[in-house]
């Protein structure tokens, strides 16, 4: 039978990510340390989807980037173009509201070294498909490095060899357009790999398809 649900808080379906993050939790009792679950607008017509959740991002507050570097530029870029109420995400209770838009990652729970292998991609790619299966005509998806965008692929049923990742990529898969960036993690940006322009240029242009 198909899986319709688009998050399972209780998901234990990956030995290797369970049993990690049961050895987090012991380390860090107050992290949440479970499945984190896609956050924003249900009837988003932008759709974010990242890789995993961070160490100390997701994984510690239960909400996609907040509270780690990667979320610093990713939220500021959504503030600037009109998706976010705010341009900080500190914590779950800072009010912040994503507006047209929801956060997603391919992979639900914290890997080690933020590296999940193929197995836990596929197995989580049933909840990545239900939730692009809920996306309205005309959507736009967003994803967030090379894994993430080979995880949209794969969950809409489409062959990888015919779209290819790059930065700036756009990918017109009838009912719902497909947009690569590079993530916008400490490395990328730190080495100037992803720079506050290119980032912008990419939200640029998810704001025209949109707005069309």
């Amino acid at each position: 039978m198909r899986n319709t649900r688009t998050y399972d808080p209780d998901c234990r379906a990956c030995p290797r990510l369970a049993a990690f993050l049961d050895t987090v939790a012991e380390r860090h009792p107050d992290y949440h340390c479970r499945p984190v679950a896609p956050f924003g607008d249900p009837r988003a017509r932008l759709l974010i989807v990242g890789l995993a959740p961070g160490m100390h991002g997701a994984n510690r507050t239960g909400r996609p980037f907040t509270g780690d570097h990667a979320g610093i530029l990713l939220y500021a870029t959504l503030h600037k173009f009109g998706f976010a109420s705010q341009a900080e995400a500190l914590d779950p209770g800072d009010g912040l509201r994503l507006i047209d838009c929801r956060i997603t990652n391919a992979v639900k729970c914290l890997p080690p070294d933020n590296k999940p292998v193929g197995a836990e991609i596929n197995t989580c790619n049933a909840y990545l498909a239900a939730e692009l299966g809920t996306l309205r005509a005309g959507a736009v998806v967003l994803a967030l490095g090379g894994i993430a965008h080979r995880a949209v692929v794969r969950a809409l049923g489409l062959r990888q060899a015919a779209i290819r990742f790059a930065h700036e990529a756009q990918h017109d898969l009838g009912a719902m357009r497909l947009l690569d960036s590079y993530h916008c993690s400490r490395y990328n940006t730190n080495t100037g790999r992803l720079t506050a322009g290119m980032f912008e240029s990419v939200f640029a242009r998810a704001r025209e398809l949109l707005d069309k």
